[in-house]
């Protein structure tokens, strides 16, 4: 419908009416929210996957539970467990594991990352450090018992090249047997640190190690000197982020050594699986698994506020 009017002129002039609908303006609080409300139905799946079932084991480990039987024991489950010394042996197994692969993963990938940083041959070929994570936990630890047990091929190339006269048996030593899972934690993951210490030396200032090089320095010492120490809090992150995942080190063990020999490759992972699924005592396994990570929580929070720390120092 138009409203036509006549101005000073005597000219028409046609004045649009009036819609029905107005546009209003959102409220500021409803405009503040709305980032959040985006963001909600995946908050909500996170916490049910990730907050529900921790809840859920916290309360469990309060019960002796074996199927459907619930009998309510209060804290005997964390004070069998403390006094338990295969579960101390187990926090050891995974200690000395997981902190010997997480040390050759951290030298490795540094070593890796510096010169594909600089070199220009290898910077090229940088996507081929990543294949080995691109694997299965499970493909991987087929592939290396393959290798170290069943078909001895780790043995036979030893006795080739003559450093060994027959097939070594490496389920059979403490130290063999650790040995297999270190080499292919390591084979696997240390391109995870790779790519985020590339990232990092990617993100430095260019301007500093050029003045660096203009000072006479070589590319090993700016890279000892002042690319390392400002990559700290950065391989702290990285370290932390990898021994979290190791404290979950389990498929590498179920399938290569299944904890043997006497229970020397038993992780934590491996311990609470062997209570839970195992003897059916999934009230013991849920305090285990409540107690592994409060020390996890504890000793992830201390390296990152060590690390940053010393960064700003």
């Amino acid at each position: 419908m138009i409203d036509t009017t006549l101005d000073g002129s005597g000219a028409a002039s046609a004045a649009p009416a009036r819609a029905g609908y107005r546009f209003r303006r959102r409220s500021r609080a409803l405009r503040r929210a709305f980032p959040y409300l985006l963001v909600a139905p995946a908050v909500c799946f996170l916490l049910m996957i990730t907050l529900y079932p921790g809840a859920y084991a916290i309360y469990q480990s309060l019960f002796y539970v074996k199927f459907n039987t619930w009998q309510f024991v209060g804290l005997d489950n964390y004070r069998d467990l403390f006094a338990d010394r295969e579960f101390w042996a187990a926090l050891w197994n995974t200690l000395v594991i997981g902190g010997t692969a997480l040390i050759l993963e951290c030298a490795l990938a540094l070593l890796i990352a510096y010169y594909a940083y600089r070199d220009p041959w290898v910077k090229g070929w940088r996507i081929i450090f990543l294949v080995p994570m691109l694997f299965m936990p499970s493909a991987v630890a087929f592939i290396w018992k393959l290798a170290f047990m069943d078909g001895r091929v780790i043995s036979d190339l030893l006795m080739r090249i003559g450093l060994i006269e027959s097939n070594i048996g490496w389920t059979s030593s403490v130290w063999l047997s650790r040995l297999t899972l270190i080499i292919a934690d390591v084979w696997q993951w240390t391109p995870f640190l790779f790519i985020i210490f590339v990232a990092a030396l990617q993100g430095q200032d260019e301007e500093i190690e050029e003045a660096a090089r203009l000072d006479g320095a070589s590319w090993p010492a700016i890279f000892w000197n002042i690319s390392l120490p400002m990559m700290r809090p950065v391989i702290a992150v990285a370290v932390v982020l990898r021994g979290i995942d190791i404290t979950t080190m389990f498929a590498n063990v179920f399938i290569m050594t299944r904890g043997t020999p006497g229970g020397s490759t038993e992780t934590i992972s491996y311990f609470i699986y062997r209570i839970g699924f195992k003897t059916f005592n999934f009230g013991y396994a849920s305090a285990a698994s409540f107690v592994m990570l409060v020390i996890t929580l504890v000793a992830a929070q201390f390296v990152v506020k060590r690390a940053f720390r010393s960064g700003r120092d």
